[in-house]
């Protein structure tokens, strides 16, 4: 699965395209220049099941090391994940 992603400095995404439609999207915001909020996370049925939620907030936790970045999940989706995968607490905003 490839993880894409769009931001325009306010808003942005990661997503996975399948036959030319996303079927898979994490959305976040930007709060300030250090920390970013995960608002939804969205997969469609052809790919649940797969992993591709999990894969879309691994994406967001190396973009956040990349450039030294926090994130605070306020999708529940993204914070169940983020409460089970101690290795990205790191970035977790305190």
């Amino acid at each position: 699965m490839t993880i894409n992603q769009e931001d325009n400095g306010e808003k942005g995404a990661f997503y996975i395209m399948e036959n030319g439609v996303r079927a898979a999207e994490m959305t976040y915001v930007w709060a300030g220049a250090n920390k970013i909020i995960i608002d939804h996370t969205e997969v469609g049925d052809s790919l649940r099941g797969t992993g591709a939620g999990r894969q879309l907030v691994q994406a967001s936790v190396h973009f956040a090391r990349e450039k030294g970045l926090e994130i605070l999940p306020l999708c529940p989706f993204a914070r169940s994940v983020f409460d089970k995968v101690v290795d990205f607490q790191d970035v977790l905003s305190k």
